[in-house]
């Protein structure tokens, strides 16, 4: 099966400038060469630290962001080389919930008139008609009709990002990127929003790129999951198989620090050393090698690890810095 959506080498560098003449001195390497697939109807839940590019790269896909370099193929076409003028037939198959509802609705507007503009924009349906996709939408969500003549500051933080749920689903797309969508929200909320989005995306056939920094949510979404650091995908596999068999040493990290629901059992965390390195001037060769607790050489944690499929569909950075059993992987 081709896939809905495909990236390939993207990259977005953002100068930093400086000087009289304010130019470019550095580039913040946000996204540095990233590659990936989304399935027709599947979740890729997309993990790591704040600052590892994770929002930038969903901002790339939608062209919120330019791209400094690469390819992101939606069904075959290259978005990036689509004039802005010409891409307003794709972004009713591609939407966005973003990780905020209270930045991204517009208080101004009722929740009616919120997700009521895509069919403005787009063209559908007489007013009389909106109306009535406005009320159905609303009531899919999980909030009352009435809701529509209200303002967003008058709903609670679920409530606002069920609007922006149902604004990203008002045109029927194909893909929706998810930025966060529940990290601002209670634990309790956060459940509710996730099965409302498990749902819909049975309903509608949807396929997610689910962004978070929160591998127990991602779990319960996800049909694949990739680790991101500091700008690269250094894990990719079905969502159990890294689980069950994490090869990186990140991503054996971030898995140890997932709370255990289990009063007085005992946890062994594994701490990284340092901190992360900044995007504007990365360490050369391999970015995480210097924090891993798996012992390696300055001259090898200065050569780059190698992306790799270890077993059927699981690949990984490949670096004796961080992965055990490095013979075993390398060959």
């Amino acid at each position: 099966m081709d896939p809905l959506l495909e990236v390939r080498n993207l990259r977005m560098h953002f100068p930093v400038k400086g000087g009289i003449f304010m130019r470019a001195r550095h580039y913040c390497k946000a996204v540095d060469g990233v590659d990936l697939a989304i399935q027709p109807g599947e979740t890729l839940g997309l993990v790591g630290e704040s600052g590892c590019g994770k929002s930038t790269l969903g901002k790339c896909i939608v062209r919120l962001n330019e791209p400094t370099e690469g390819k992101v193929l939606y069904q075959g076409t290259d978005l990036v080389e689509v004039p802005r003028k010409k891409l307003k037939p794709y972004r009713r198959d591609i939407q966005m919930i973003f990780q905020d509802p209270v930045e991204s609705l517009n208080s101004r507007h009722t929740v009616g008139e919120i997700i009521e503009e895509p069919f403005i924009i787009h063209n559908i349906g007489t007013p009389a008609e909106r109306k009535k996709r406005v009320a159905a939408l609303l009531d899919r969500v999980g909030l009352q009709p009435t809701a529509g003549l209200r303002y967003p500051f008058e709903f609670s933080g679920g409530q606002r990002q069920r609007i922006g749920i149902a604004r990203a689903i008002a045109l029927n797309p194909k893909l929706v990127i998810c930025d966060e969508p529940v990290s601002a929200l209670d634990v309790s909320v956060q459940s509710q929003i996730l099965n409302l989005m498990l749902d819909l995306q049975k309903e509608f056939h949807l396929s997610y790129l689910f962004i978070a920094h929160d591998l127990a949510v991602v779990k319960h979404i996800s049909d694949r999951i990739a680790i991101m650091y500091l700008g690269k995908i250094v894990e990719l596999g079905p969502a159990e198989e890294i689980f069950r068999n994490p090869i990186h040493a990140y991503t054996k990290a971030l898995i140890s620090a997932i709370p255990v629901p289990q009063p007085g059992a005992k946890q062994e965390r594994i701490l990284l050393q340092g901190d992360v390195p900044t995007p504007i001037d990365p360490p050369p060769g391999c970015a995480f090698a210097r924090r891993s607790w798996i012992p390696c050489t300055e001259e090898q944690a200065s050569q780059p690890g190698e992306f790799k499929e270890v077993l059927p569909g699981h690949w990984v950075e490949v670096h004796p810095g961080t992965v055990e059993d490095y013979e075993k992987w390398s060959a």
